[in-house]
């Protein structure tokens, strides 16, 4: 009888740490793009997570329990299975893993983060042998971990660069443009050409990141300027690559269009424009446009509105997501939530005593022309959005530099920002 009893309490321990990480492994997944998060509120979580992962992993019954979940494919609890998975070695579970995967689209970015979350000592042999499947999933599984953990997948990316499957194209460019091979530059700009328009978006952002400042930029203009799935990367990628010149005229086309203000708002923020501050200030007025104002005028003047007080009380009966009424059928996410919501008169304060400091037509990042160490301190010390846009301008300001993955576990980060003198 103590044996059943003991083992219904270890059942019930292990059934928590599971709901646990499930639900801080999504929380997870909103805050590494999120625009209130820092590193230190990732850190806090990832150790959290960590804990319940380590508690599974080190009872042979945590094991069992987290790959019961292969049988039903339950989709939350992916990430988790391939943590157990890989780190137990099983090639039988891997195997399942990797086909229930393949076939819910909705599990690929759940399983590639878990490749990112273990150790590069734990992948070896699994990577090895998704690189060189015959199975177009599995070597795009294979290329995503090379980059996750900055291995040159070698061979292999060159190889998967002539590949008739698109999705596999496009990783092969992410990858190369990721970890700054710049020996791939001439295939990525041959690759501009390409019909599939993830691909060419791909190739447009491994050239401009490489280096290249003719075809892939003129090719990001295109994407930046017409709808499509990619047009606010690139156009966040081809205003940091302009002149002020050059995006004044881009910003000016955008204003064209009034369906496009929001992709005005964030691109003044991006161009880091400080000419067009007074219009930011107008936008806050708007309960709709607000706080993505308020943000972009973060970008440029690199202030913290919450934290020096320039911010007021959200404004009451204002609900831009899904709420609980049953009758109403807005069930998108608040574009802008988490960030502040800006005191007009408290910014409009601010610019007219300290506006003078910004200089016409130089841009701005975070209160400071971008270079190398300015953007350092900002992957220390910024916002998640921040941080990953500082690792952008690290990668442009020397081409070949590989990207900064501001979403990988805290503990990776930390290592790496010690090596690069942050």
């Amino acid at each position: 009888m103590s044996l059943i009893i003991r083992r219904a309490a270890i059942d019930l321990i292990l059934q928590q740490h599971i709901e646990d990480a499930v639900i801080l492994r999504n929380i997870r997944k909103f805050l590494v793009s999120a625009p209130h998060a820092k590193w230190n509120q990732l850190h806090r979580g990832d150790d959290r997570l960590a804990a319940h992962l380590d508690g599974l992993l080190d009872s042979e019954y945590g094991s069992m329990h987290t790959l019961q979940a292969l049988q039903n494919a339950r989709l939350n609890e992916v990430f988790l299975v391939a943590f157990i998975v890989i780190n137990k070695r099983d090639p039988v579970a891997l195997e399942k893993l990797l086909a229930i995967t393949e076939a819910l689209n909705e599990s690929h970015d759940a399983l590639i983060s878990a490749l990112g979350w273990v150790s590069t000592a734990s992948l070896q042999g699994i990577t090895k042998a998704l690189l060189d499947s015959p199975n177009p999933f599995r070597r795009q599984v294979g290329l995503a971990a090379c980059a996750m953990h900055q291995v040159n997948p070698g061979a292999a990316v060159t190889a998967a660069l002539n590949d008739e499957n698109t999705a596999l194209r496009a990783r092969a460019l992410r990858v190369i443009a990721d970890l700054g091979l710049v020996d791939h530059l001439p295939a990525c700009i041959d690759a501009l050409s390409d019909e599939n328009p993830d691909c060419s978006y791909q190739a447009a952002r491994a050239g401009a990141l490489l280096g290249d400042r003719g075809a892939s930029v003129s090719a990001l203009n295109r994407i930046a300027l017409a709808p499509g799935p990619w047009r606010s990367r690139a156009l966040g990628l081809l205003l940091r690559l302009q002149s002020t010149t050059d995006a004044h005229a881009t910003l000016k086309a955008l204003a064209q269009d009034p369906a496009c203000v929001r992709l005005l708002i964030q691109g003044i923020g991006t161009a880091g424009a400080s000419h067009y501050v007074p219009w930011l200030i107008q936008q806050m007025q708007d309960l709709k446009l607000s706080r993505l104002a308020g943000e972009s005028f973060s970008f440029i003047t690199g202030l913290d509105l919450a934290y020096l007080d320039l911010e007021r009380k959200p404004p009451e009966g204002v609900d831009f997501g899904p709420n609980d009424d049953p009758n109403d059928d807005n069930v998108a996410m608040d574009e802008d939530d988490g960030l502040p919501w800006p005191d007009v008169d408290k910014i409009s304060a601010w610019w007219q005593a300290h506006g003078h400091r910004f200089a016409p037509g130089t841009r701005y990042f975070m209160g400071e022309p971008p270079s190398p160490g300015h953007c350092l301190d900002v992957l220390k010390n910024g916002f998640q959005r921040q941080r990953m846009a500082a690792a952008v301008y690290l990668c442009l300001l020397k081409p070949g530099t590989p990207l900064f993955n501001c979403a990988a576990p805290a503990w990776r980060q930390q290592r790496l920002l010690a090596k690069m003198g942050a």
